[in-house]
Formats: structure tokens, C-alpha cells, sequence
């Protein structure tokens, strides 16, 4: 299971070295931003999980099963963005109807490149939309509510999931509506080929709202990140 770290590759000066280190949606990283805690839940199902730090060619991908891109950088988040190009989606896509599993997490368009992202959903049918929802403000929580019920194909045991600031998607076949929230398109899947997808405006399953330390019990994103899991390892 790889996790793209080439389109997603901000940057910071370590607090610790003082040296440069990527940091926001890696496995590796312990703080709110990080895939820490998702990891663990990948690896006992079974999946070994590594980084893709470079361009995805048909032979960095073949040895994965799943490939996830995590909110693809703008000029706001890097000097030199390595934006989604043709060659990029066609190889993807092609990996796909191989019998690849994807996954993309967008965030809110104030937050994340959708132009050239939305050039490699397209081929399955989706769209990151330039609206928002689930604005919450403070520690209201409620606001970013979502009810998973209706995606249960994927969710068999979480029902509800907190989901902040995430971008409203359209879809078209080949992909379905998997979760819909007051006529809002919040997840979808797709089959391409052998392959899958699975499509959301939002990186979602991060430290801070799977560690059960900051949102109420009510929400279930460490189970639903487990139920996601699964899915997408076939188990």
C-alpha cells in the first residue's frame, strides 16, 4: 500500500534538527497532520505500507495493490508544486483498470490544488466541486457531522464520521454516490476495469480525528478508517 508523497510534499524546518523534513500526511508523522495512526490499522490486515516519493510510473506501481494521493500541493503550500500532469493520470488510470485500489483525498479548494487533480478524477467520473460544506466553527463538532449509513457497502460498522471543511463532489458513471448528505455528494467509488476507487474532498483520517482525544466518542473515524481499510484490502 503506497501513500504519494511527491504530489503532497510540503515542507517545514525540523524542530528537532532544524533541517528540512516533509510533514503533513505521511505515515511517519505523530502530530495532528499524520497518517500514524491509520497505518497500524492497514498493517494488521495484512497490508505492508511504504511511501511513493517520486512521479508514479507503470513500474512503481505495479508492485502496490493500493495507492493513495493526499491533498496535492498548490503554490501556497509549495514554491514548486509537482502538479498532477497527463502522464501521471494516463498511468494511473491504466494501473487501475489493471486491477489497482485508489484512493484521493482532496481538502476544501482553499486548501488543496484541484485543477490538475480534477484532470485524473474525471477519468472515473468525479469531480471536486468548488463548494464546502461541514464549516465548523470552533469546537462546535455537530457541524461536521456525517451520516455513513448510506455507504455501508464500505462502512459496515462505523455510522457516523466527523469530516471537516471537505469539498462537495459530482459524479458520473462509471462512479456511484457511496455516502450522500442532504443531497450532498460527500464519498464515491468507482470500478474501472479490475480496479477501484474510492474519492473524497477531505484527507480525513488523519491524527487528529482518529485518536479519539479531541472529537466526542459519537464519531467513529477510527473504525471507519478501519471499515476503509478493509474495503480496499478485499478483506
Amino acid at each position: 500500500m503506497g501513500l504519494d508523497y511527491y504530489f503532497n510534499h510540503e515542507t517545514r524546518k525540523s524542530p528537532l534538527t532544524g533541517e528540512p523534513e516533509q510533514w503533513h500526511y505521511t505515515w511517519e508523522e505523530r502530530t495532528h497532520g499524520g497518517f500514524w495512526l491509520w497505518g497500524p490499522q492497514l498493517r494488521e490486515l495484512g497490508a505492508k505500507t511504504v511511501s511513493v516519493p517520486a512521479a508514479p510510473t507503470a513500474a512503481s506501481l505495479k508492485p502496490l495493490s493500493v495507492y493513495i494521493i493526499v491533498d496535492p500541493d498548490s503554490r501556497e503550500e509549495s514554491p514548486k508544486p509537482n502538479y498532477i500532469q497527463p502522464a501521471d493520470s494516463k498511468v494511473i488510470t491504466e494501473w487501475v483498470r489493471g486491477g489497482g485500489t485508489l484512493v484521493l483525498l482532496a481538502n476544501d479548494t482553499a486548501n488543496c490544488e484541484t485543477k490538475y487533480f480534477n484532470e485524473l478524477t474525471k477519468n472515473f467520473g468525479v469531480q471536486f466541486t468548488n463548494q464546502s460544506v461541514n464549516m465548523v466553527q470552533g469546537s462546535q463538532f455537530e457541524q461536521g457531522k456525517v451520516d455513513l449509513t448510506s455507504g455501508s457497502v464500505v462502512f459496515k460498522n462505523a455510522k457516523t464520521a466527523y469530516v471537516k471543511e471537505l469539498a462537495v463532489l459530482s459524479a458520473m458513471p462509471p462512479a456511484r454516490p457511496l455516502v450522500v448528505n442532504n443531497d450532498k455528494i460527500i464519498m464515491t467509488t468507482a470500478r474501472l476495469g479490475k480496479g477501484k476507487v474510492f474519492i473524497l474532498g477531505d484527507p480525513w483520517l488523519y491524527n487528529e480525528y482518529t485518536d479519539g482525544r479531541k472529537i466526542p466518542a459519537s464519531f467513529e473515524d477510527f473504525q471507519a478508517g478501519k471499515d476503509l481499510a478493509t474495503w480496499l484490502l478485499g478483506k
